[in-house]
């Protein structure tokens, strides 16, 4: 099957729809499809490369405008390709407005990670287009069922939705080095909250890090880089916690499982529906890590499940989220409890290959034109 994924950047750029579609094409390459990835280059000039089998490339940008790439070479390049599946990853105004107009796929799968949420300047205009991109799909992937139902946009095209968690490579989680999260226990303090995931507004460290000020002697490590580092380090600083907060920045794929062993709970205090998902919190439980979450009506709270596998509690609340940590803290047995029982949903619900079939299952039903 020749599979032509579309979104606005790939790896080396680091972020959840991006880790996705790199976890996915190099799946379907890995089992015989012929895979293509159409995104934007950081630069004006259009490159290819192949990378682990999937064929990349990556148009030129003229400008990046409220966080869309803009591209005239990406509908070029589209208008080129002639594959079974067009698998757009939305939100790209770009690249769904391109396909609908311009592609050439034998059918059109949309995996609908997002609504747009920040940039509602440019949703009143893009929003009859989005529908009719939808309408135009031959299907439509959701992650959650939470997100379907609370989505403006899916409702009205129900029937062509399908429902398929992301997943990742869980393995690796589980093989982290006892020695390195040792010694990142030790280095850092305990005990131990660890956030992970682009500093972006939506992630919520600037509600963590007043809830961290009412948990006196607790650490925190945060990995992952972003716009807000700047801000929440000053926050930081203004709150007299730069002793306890520990902004570690990237970490590679082979240190990051050592970080999860090496904590006593992972926190995701996300405070907008921009963030949809929290693949970050399947990394932790495939890890043993209870997880404490907030609840935003989307995908958070279907990975992490109340009272199963970690913590639920309101968004932008720092009481509440202090609250849930101090309990936790102080119940070991819960916590190892709540973390074997997040490893086990983890380990059922979120591989890489129920994922795959999944998706290629959708390809099928599209292919076939089945409703």
């Amino acid at each position: 099957m020749k599979v032509l994924h579309i979104y606005k950047d790939y790896y080396p750029v680091f972020g959840g729809i991006e880790n996705h579609v790199r976890t996915l094409a190099e799946a379907q390459a890995a089992r015989g499809h012929e895979v293509t990835v159409l995104v934007t280059d950081p630069g004006r000039a259009t490159r290819r490369e192949v990378m682990k089998g999937v064929g990349v490339i990556k148009a030129g940008r003229l400008a990046t405008v409220a966080s869309t790439p803009l591209s005239l070479a990406l509908p070029w390049e589209l208008r080129r390709q002639t594959p079974d599946i067009a698998h757009l990853h939305f939100p790209y105004p770009v690249g769904e407005a391109a396909q609908w107009l311009l592609g050439r796929a034998r059918r059109t799968v949309i995996t609908y990670h997002s609504d747009v949420v920040r940039q509602q300047a440019i949703l009143r205009f893009y929003a009859p287009i989005l529908r009719r991109v939808l309408r135009a799909a031959d299907r439509i992937i959701v992650t959650s069922p939470a997100y379907l139902q609370s989505s403006p946009f899916l409702p009205p095209v129900r029937e062509r939705c399908r429902i398929i968690p992301l997943g990742i490579d869980l393995g690796r989680f589980q093989q982290a080095d006892p020695a390195r999260a040792t010694a990142l226990r030790q280095s850092l303090g305990s005990p131990l909250l660890l956030f992970v995931g682009k500093l972006r507004y939506y992630k919520g460290l600037h509600y963590l890090l007043p809830a961290l000020k009412d948990l006196p002697g607790v650490q925190l490590a945060v990995v992952g880089s972003g716009p807000m580092e700047g801000e929440w380090r000053s926050l930081a600083s203004e709150l007299g916690l730069l002793e306890r907060v520990h902004f570690l920045g990237e970490v590679s794929d082979a240190e990051l499982p050592a970080h999860y062993q090496a904590a006593d709970l992972f926190v995701l205090p996300a405070c907008e529906r921009s963030e949809a998902y929290g693949l970050v919190q399947v990394e932790a439980m495939a890890s043993g890590l209870p997880v404490i979450s907030t609840e935003l009506g989307t995908g958070t709270s279907f990975v992490n499940q109340h009272g199963q596998t970690g913590l639920v509690v309101p968004p932008r609340e720092p009481a509440a989220l202090a609250a849930a940590c101090r309990v936790l803290l102080a119940d070991p047995e819960r916590r190892r409890r709540l973390g074997e029982q997040a490893r086990v949903r983890a380990l059922a619900e979120f591989g890489v290959e129920r994922m795959v079939d999944g998706v290629e299952a959708v390809y099928r039903q599209a292919l076939a034109k089945s409703i």
